[in-house]
């Protein structure tokens, strides 16, 4: 397990959860925090499937690894909310997901990497 595998997941759950905070604010939905959890829950499950699949605690930071587990929240996510939750996966909700949890997952851990290789540099130089 790495160094940075607490960190991975946090910052994962801090992605669904600002993806359906942000939603929710824009589509002014009751803010309650049982509604909340029905609106997360199946993306968060999407993540802990994605984790166990993908092994993402061998390589948590690497961009590679969040390109992976992209279509599994994704897929994971929308089959629960569907068939569990019983709540809508219009064509749009589906656009924005994919894009919202694909930039963020993959995104936060390239910028990590980029901040990272960044410090080793100056380090070197120094």
């Amino acid at each position: 397990m790495s160094r940075y595998t607490p960190l991975a997941a946090g910052l994962d759950a801090a992605v669904i959860t600002l993806f359906v905070a942000i939603g929710q604010r824009e589509h002014e939905t009751d803010s309650g925090a049982a509604h909340f959890l029905d609106t997360a829950m199946p993306f968060y499950l999407g993540l802990l499937v994605a984790w166990l699949l993908v092994r993402t605690w061998r390589r948590p930071v690497q961009w590679t690894t969040g390109l992976m587990m992209w279509p599994i929240v994704l897929l994971v996510g929308m089959l629960i909310r569907s068939l569990v939750f019983d709540d809508g996966t219009a064509t749009a909700f589906v656009i924005v997901a994919t894009a919202f949890i694909g930039a963020f997952l993959v995104g936060w851990r390239a910028v990590f990497r980029a901040v990272v290789r960044r410090r080793r540099a100056r380090q070197l130089v120094a």
